[in-house]
């Protein structure tokens, strides 16, 4: 609790001891922040744009038609599909996802206790390479988007076993 005001004591009298002009250093620090939320904020705006035409073109739907064959034999129940698909791109989409799992399921069904595991343990792949990538300008990022979904993939299906 009183972390905060004693770290802020710490930083001002260390700064006075190295003769540094703190305020001077906070106020550069926040304009680089501005500078990253000015070089991150495309990229972050056309995923957020690519996911909400997926989600309300229906490509959700038939993606996940598509995958039930192979979910099936996973185990993956086809009410925590929408959040294996979601999750790796957007993590407020995932919870609203979860809300809708919880409501329709029940809190304590299988499908959203699998949800639950899934959203505390799996990452919102595309988000994160996205911001990382971008900040540092990186166009080819090689092999982290392929293994990145590879071991979401793994993720869940030991998600569901935990759960089951």
């Amino acid at each position: 609790m009183l972390f905060v005001p004693i770290f802020l004591i710490l930083v001002v009298t260390f700064g006075y001891i190295k003769r540094v002009n703190v305020f001077d250093e906070f106020v550069a620090g926040a304009r680089d922040g501005f500078l990253t939320v000015y070089k991150i904020a495309p990229y972050l705006l056309t995923m957020l744009f690519a996911i909400d035409v997926f989600r309300r073109s229906g490509a959700l739907d038939y993606l996940i038609n598509f995958l039930m064959p192979i979910t099936n034999i996973l185990g993956i129940p086809k009410g925590v599909l929408p959040m294996f698909i979601i999750k790796p791109l957007s993590g407020s989409g995932s919870l609203g996802l979860l809300t809708d799992i919880c409501r329709n399921f029940g809190v304590d069904s299988i499908e959203a206790k699998i949800a639950a595991v899934m959203m505390g343990s799996t990452e919102t792949i595309f988000y994160t390479l996205t911001v990382y990538f971008g900040v540092v300008g990186i166009k080819n990022t090689r092999h982290a988007v392929l293994v990145s979904l590879l071991t979401h993939v793994v993720a869940t299906i030991i998600a569901v076993r935990l759960v089951f």
